[in-house]
C-alpha cells in the first residue's frame, strides 16, 4: 500500500508478534548487532533498539528504498509504540493477513517485539504499558 501512494500510520509496534521464540528471535539480534563497520563503526549500520524502528528497519527490507519511488513509499509510513496523540482519536484499522491467528499453527513459538526491545536496551517499555492502560481508560 505504501508503493501504491497510501500513508500508513502504524501504532502499537511494542505489541507486534514475531514468529519463534524469544530466545531464537534474541540469537537472530544479537548476530545483527554484531555487525559494523571495521575501520570506523560509527559509520553504520545502526542497531536501533526502540521497537517501531526496528520495524520501520524491517519494512525498509521490503521497499526498494534506493529509488525515488521507495523513498518517497518510506516517508508516508509512520512507526510508533503505543497510540500517541493525534492517533488516539481516530479509527484504527486491523490488517486481518497479518493476524497470529491465520499466520502461525496453535502450537508454533512467538514473541512480542516489545520484549525482544527491552532485552537489547529499550527502557521504555513500562512507561509506554502505563500511558496505553491509562488511554484505555479514557476510551471506555
Amino acid at each position: 500500500e505504501l508503493l501504491n501512494g497510501q500513508q500508513v500510520v502504524l501504532v502499537r509496534s511494542e505489541d507486534v508478534n514475531m514468529s519463534g521464540s524469544l530466545y531464537r528471535a534474541k540469537l537472530k539480534y544479537a548476530n545483527f548487532k554484531r555487525k559494523k563497520t571495521n575501520s570506523n563503526p560509527r559509520h553504520g549500520p545502526f542497531h536501533q533498539r526502540a521497537p517501531s524502528k526496528i520495524l520501520w528497519r524491517t519494512i525498509r527490507g521490503m521497499v526498494p528504498h534506493k529509488t525515488a519511488r521507495g523513498a518517497a513509499a518510506l516517508d508516508r509510513l509512520k512507526c510508533f509504540e503505543g497510540i500517541p496523540h493525534p492517533f488516539d482519536r481516530k479509527k484504527r484499522m486491523v490488517i486481518p493477513a497479518a493476524l497470529k491467528v491465520l499466520r502461525l499453527k496453535p502450537e508454533r513459538r512467538f514473541c512480542r517485539l516489545g520484549d525482544l526491545s527491552s532485552l537489547f536496551g529499550w527502557k521504555h517499555q513500562e512507561l509506554i504499558g502505563r500511558l496505553e492502560a491509562q488511554r484505555k481508560v479514557k476510551s471506555e
